[in-house]
């Protein structure tokens, strides 16, 4: 079973950076979608980014241009580098793993990582 494990969260403050990493292990070979998501309080959760097998990469309209989804393969890592962070993108961070690519994210998810939290400061 896949087992996805997200570190790099913490605190920064308006207009910082962070990169998040996702290990995947073990890490998809084909047909996979692989994304980050991402839940405020109160708020339900959002798709932010996602890449599939191909390398087609997708993104939140609001987001494109400061978040940047990647992988390492040969690190068996995704990761997601978030510059000019503001407070709405304040969240906890899930990386996720499913079956096809779609506008934001994957769609027919099936692996879910724990969280890592995101909190940026005015």
């Amino acid at each position: 079973q896949l087992q996805l494990v997200e570190s790099g969260g913490g605190s920064v403050e308006d207009g910082g950076s962070l990169r998040l990493s996702c290990a995947a292990s073990p890490y998809p070979t084909r047909n996979y979608c692989l994304a980050w998501f991402r839940q405020a309080p109160g708020q339900e959760r959002e798709g932010v980014a996602g890449i599939n097998a191909n390398g087609i990469t997708v993104y939140a309209d609001s987001l494109q241009g400061r978040f940047t989804i990647s992988e390492d393969k040969a690190k068996n890592t995704l990761s997601l580098e978030m510059n000019n962070l503001k407070p709405d993108d304040t969240a906890k961070y899930y990386c996720a793993a499913g079956k096809v690519l779609v506008e934001v994210g994957c769609a027919r998810v099936n692996s879910w990582g724990q969280g890592t939290q995101v909190t940026v400061s005015a």
